[in-house]
């Protein structure tokens, strides 16, 4: 489904900007009236649906400005000009047009427009739309992010300029778009009175940009500056930072974007003619109407109302009839498949293609010979719903020649169904033949319903772009506008919007069904295309065909087997711990003594910190002026108040009973009465797998109740029994073969207690005498140096005070020197290439690492260190998983492998395979992956998952 755009016009700016525009020959009606505002705004509006043709748009209102920036500021636009008579007069008019064009106006009492757009860019940024943010006003180019643009309307015959990230960045000369917040609290802004700091100008704030990164950072600094300027600039600081805010954009203002109501649709044509006929646009109603009421395309349509019939005929290529496209015997010969290019995107309508709808015994048996033939053959399914387990398939789509494909409709009768896919078995099951796909494992786990096991060298198109762009998203949709500039059909075209309304595949057309599915086929093949040479460009083509695709299999057979679960026993824990939350609930109350909402942040803070006084006077407040009260507050408060400590308990125990108690009995499939999480191998840019429906990665395990809910999870029968298999701190041993640290390696080898030995060391007591709670202290660095642990949270991790916790620190890097020197090789190698990789060349990509803003600069180094550990472990368990499962397959074992969670294995095993099993899954884990440090798995067995972990 291709991406929806959402724009979001700027009224004021355009109203302002329109009727300055015409300052020199205002438009004047019969009546006397200047409509110069009314003309220049609407002919931005109609500029945009006529050239963008929005899915959805918005027209933003400032109402009685901002009360917020008033209240810091009293000053704040104070040195604006009255507001010009022909605009005042004009709002109103402007507003009935949007009204009787079903445009919502969005203004709120004390909220400014920019704030009202910011708000609504990123709600919908969330669910996924591409936001384009209509304005001239700079100041908006902080909101700019991978999907929110500044779109700036042509003016003065120059065209339109959208700014996405590179245009900001080089715009203003910074590496981050929130710098522009910076920039404009360093300079000011005149226009609203902004005042910035003193003898800083566009040139002084960038040049101060390029070198502190931010305003703070400057102001940290001013003992490096000299003369004039530095005396300015610490005299004014507090008024540097007051501009800031002024300059920032607000996120949370009382607006929610809904998609219904912003949907662009056919206007209230008598009411925008009556609008049109008392304001005397003749010239702007005749360009409506071809806008809105002729039912041509919006191409055809120019500002000076001209009918740009020639160029909209360029743009649109004629469509073939099935009887002119090719046979089974092979395509037609001579055929130009051109594309327009005219169009931004290019789509089914102006696009030449030859797809052919394939049914009966004959043109099934010729498609099959043709598939046979081929060396490569992309395939899609089209199914019932989005739950493999239990769709039909509706048709199934093949692909081997750019522009050209079929379509194979399946029978909704399940016996005839399943004799039409077993015609295609031969060509499944061909190891001979490549087969391609986008989302393979969902193809794989539906066919594998119909009995048919799909073999061959696979090539995922998902994958491959998750391997070439780990950070973006890897939707057909979105590769397709972005790798081949064509916009595949969407799939609400066919069967509506989600709802209760929607339709099933079945419910649609079979020529219009034709047209999607072999589309989809088609864009993928040539996706593939792309994306091959890239992969073997960027040195993650062996990653991709020895670990990533083999591994598609693997999932697809775990998701399929699914894990049995004890519902019983989730409903008994369900009761308890409903008694527990109401125990929680009144020791809170008693405390506080008053019944509040404890779910509501507001009433929370008011109870904690107003009536409690808890944590002193200077508590963090949100944007909206209440208190923050999320975990990371509420941790840092844990004892200096036991109501605290209580509410952290509480919130616990509500968020494990919906999240997992309760929710867990509803995700058992109702045909295979078990749970099958599903596993994406796209979604984590370090490598690591992470699973949804249920997400068994989250379920905690430091704590009593997080352990509990393990026990739910259970073996198939009386006849089997749970095996877990965990990798012993294995990214420990990987930064330790990594960085060469013999002290380290020593260690391993020596299979010592690492957290003791590390004690023992940086503490310099024997190994005999190291205290429980100097090991404790030297697990916290072990694991937190990974993460690049500061002082400051390595005193919040432990008892240490933060002087403690620093020396702690100095002396484990001069315990472990070549630790430290690897750390510094990992960020000295990201800033000259960009990237960092794994041990099987997986590659992170760290776009902030050479960033002038200190704070977004340091993330990216400490990913420059994490990213190849955590990626080397996802790696090494991906290739045990491979080697196990191909082992599982080849010995036909009655065992099988359910889950992967984090470093551990969870496997069903049949009493009869125990003894056997254990010395294969230990060794297969232990020997992914040859290092100086050894790997070393622990296993358990049990009745349910915590007994065998």
């Amino acid at each position: 489904m291709s991406q929806k755009r959402l724009f979001l016009l700027d009224a004021y700016a355009l109203i302002f900007r329109g009727y300055y525009a015409f300052i020199k020959n205002p438009r004047i009606n019969s009546k006397g009236m200047d409509t110069s505002a009314i003309m220049g705004f609407m002919n931005s509006l109609m500029e945009v649906i006529r050239r963008e043709k929005p899915d959805h748009l918005a027209v933003a209102f400032d109402k009685g400005g901002s009360d917020l920036r008033n209240e810091m500021f009293p000053e704040y636009k104070a040195n604006r000009d009255a507001t010009p008579e022909a605009i005042k007069i004009a709002v109103p008019y402007i507003q009935e047009l949007l009204k009787a064009m079903h445009i919502p106006i969005m203004e709120k009492a004390g909220y400014e427009a920019d704030d009202l757009i910011g708000t609504l860019a990123k709600q919908a940024e969330k669910e996924g739309y591409q936001v384009f943010m209509v304005t001239p006003d700079k100041d908006f180019a902080q909101l700019v992010s991978e999907n929110i643009f500044m779109y700036k309307p042509a003016r003065m015959g120059n065209d339109i300029e959208i700014w996405g990230i590179p245009e900001v960045l080089e715009k203003f000369e910074i590496t981050d778009p929130l710098q522009v917040i910076d920039y404009l609290g360093m300079m000011g802004d005149s226009a609203d009175n902004i005042p910035g700091l003193p003898g800083v100008g566009e040139k002084t704030a960038k040049k101060f940009l390029a070198e502190y990164g931010s305003l703070e950072n400057l102001l940290a600094n001013t003992h490096q500056l000299k003369g004039a300027i530095k005396d300015k600039i610490e005299a004014n600081a507090e008024l540097g930072l007051l501009s800031k805010k002024l300059a920032t954009i607000l996120l949370d203002c009382p607006v929610t974007f809904d998609a219904n109501d912003f949907e662009l649709s056919k206007p209230d044509v008598e009411k925008t003619d009556a609008l049109f006929q008392e304001l005397e646009f003749r010239q702007m109603k005749t360009q409506f109407d071809k806008l809105f009421g002729s039912g041509k395309e919006y191409d055809e349509i120019d500002t000076n109302g001209n009918d740009n019939n020639q160029t909209a005929a360029k743009k649109t290529a004629a469509k073939k009839t099935n009887s002119e496209q090719f046979d089974l015997f092979g395509f037609s010969d001579g055929e130009d498949l051109t594309e327009s290019s005219n169009s931004f995107y290019a789509t089914l309508e102006n696009t030449e293609h030859f797809y052919q709808i394939v049914q009966g015994d004959l043109p099934t048996k010729l498609l099959v010979q043709n598939l046979a033939n081929q060396t490569s053959v992309c395939f899609d399914t089209e199914t019932t719903g989005i739950d493999a387990l239990n769709a039909e398939l509706v048709g199934m789509s093949f692909s081997y020649e750019k522009g050209k494909g079929f379509y194979v409709p399946v029978p909704e009768n399940q016996e005839e169904a399943k004799a039409l896919v077993e015609k295609f078995k031969p060509f499944f099951e061909n190891e001979s033949i490549e087969k391609i796909g986008q989302n393979m494992k969902y193809d794989l786990k539906v066919l594998a319903s119909y009995g048919v096991e799909v073999r061959g060298n696979l090539f995922d198109t998902m994958i491959a772009h998750y391997l070439i762009n780990p950070d973006m998203r890897h939707n057909m949709d979105v590769l397709s506008e972005t790798y081949l500039k064509y916009s595949p059909k969407s799939i609400e075209t066919l069967i509506g919007k989600k709802g209760k309304n929607q339709l099933s595949m079945r419910d649609v057309a079979l020529e219009d069904i034709k047209e999607y599915a072999t589309e989809d086929a088609d864009i993928t093949l040539q996706l593939k295309e792309h994306f091959q040479p890239i992969l073997e460009k960027v040195g993650t083509k062996k990653l991709f065909d020895e670990i990533e695709i083999p591994l598609v299999q693997v999932l697809a057979d775990m998701e399929r087997e699914g894990i049995n679960l004890d519902e019983e026993f989730l409903k008994a824990m369900s009761v308890e711990m409903e008694k527990e939350i109401a125990i929680f609930e009144e020791k809170i109350y008693e405390t506080a003594g008053e019944k509040f909402n404890l779910a509501s942040p507001k009433q929370l803070g008011d109870i904690l910190f107003d009536k409690l006084k808890i944590g002193g006077a200077k508590q963090k407040k949100t944007k909206t002026g209440q208190y923050a009260t999320g975990e990371e507050v509420l941790s840092y408060l844990a004892n200096e108040h036991q109501i605290v400590k209580d509410i952290l308990e509480w919130r616990q125990l509500v968020k494990l009973k919906s999240t997992y108690v309760d929710a867990l009995p509803e995700q058992v499939d109702k045909k295979t009465q078990r749970v099958h999480t599903d596993y994406m191998q796209t979604v984590a840019a370090t490598g690591r797998l992470s699973s949804n429906n249920p997400n068994l990665q989250n379920i905690p395990i430091r704590t009593e109740r997080g352990r509990q809910i393990r026990k739910a999870f259970i073996a198939r029968d009386e006849n089997y029994t749970l095996l877990s298999a965990d990798y012993s701190q294995i990214e420990l041993r990987i930064i330790a073969a990594l960085s060469g640290e013999e002290n380290m390696i020593a260690a391993f080898q020596n299979k010592e207690d690492i957290h003791r030995s590390t004690a023992a060391k940086v503490f310099n007591v024997p190994l005999e005498e190291v205290t429980k709670e100097q090991r404790s202290n030297a697990k916290t660095v072990n694991f937190g140096i990974i993460y690049g642990v500061s002082a400051f949270g390595l005193s919040n991790q432990t008892d240490l005070s933060r002087k403690e916790a620093a020396e702690l620190i100095d002396a484990y890097y001069q315990t472990y020197p070549k630790l430290k020197a690897y750390m510094a090789n990992q960020v000295d190698f990201a800033r000259e290439n960009g990237y960092v990789e794994t041990i099987s060349n997986r590659r992170r990509y760290l776009k902030d690492i050479n960033s002038a803003n200190a704070i977004v600069r340091g993330g990216a180094e400490r990913n420059a260190v994490n990213a190849p550990i955590q990626g080397s472990a996802a790696d090494i368990i991906k290739i045990a998983m491979i080697n196990i499962h191909k082992k599982l397959k080849e010995g036909n074992w009655k065992s099988k492998m359910l889950l992967q969670v984090h470093d551990e294995l969870v496997f069903d095993v049949h009493h009869s395979e125990i003894e056997k099993i254990q010395p294969m899954i230990k060794y297969e884990m232990e020997n992914a992956f040859q290092m100086a440090v050894p790997l070393e798995v622990e296993m358990g067995l049990g009745k349910n998952w915590l007994e065998a972990h």
